[in-house]
């Protein structure tokens, strides 16, 4: 009967430890993963929210100053209307991330709040 090294070991690869800077969101590998995508969404939702309230002034403003000229006027509505259609895209990726979530996995955070599974 041979003896391999290989066979003594439980786990021949060993184990990595989770980057210092996934930490903080969570001891264990796979959640910490998940919030870490989490976060980035939201991240990038702020953003998405910040950018239309801003593209919303410059549009109020454009209008505004536009005066008589037609042309400057239906680009500032235009400008509004492609603002709040962002805004609303971007809510409803939400709404239908949960409607798909409680549909297919019955869980209405599935999707919003993912988990990376680990071995």
């Amino acid at each position: 009967m041979k003896n391999f090294l290989l066979a003594q070991t439980s786990n021949p690869f060993g184990t990595i430890p989770l980057p210092s800077s996934l930490s903080k969101f969570g001891d264990e590998p796979g959640l910490a993963v998940g919030k870490f995508i989490n976060f980035i969404l939201q991240l990038l939702i702020v953003i998405a929210g910040i950018y239309a309230l801003i593209n919303l002034v410059l549009a109020g403003y454009a209008f505004m100053s536009a005066g008589d000229d037609p042309k400057k006027v239906a680009g500032a509505w235009a400008k509004i209307w492609q603002s709040l259609l962002g805004l609303a895209i971007t809510t409803g990726a939400f709404v239908l991330a949960a409607i798909f979530g409680q549909l297919i996995f019955d869980d209405w955070e599935f999707i919003l709040k993912p988990s990376v599974p680990t071995l």
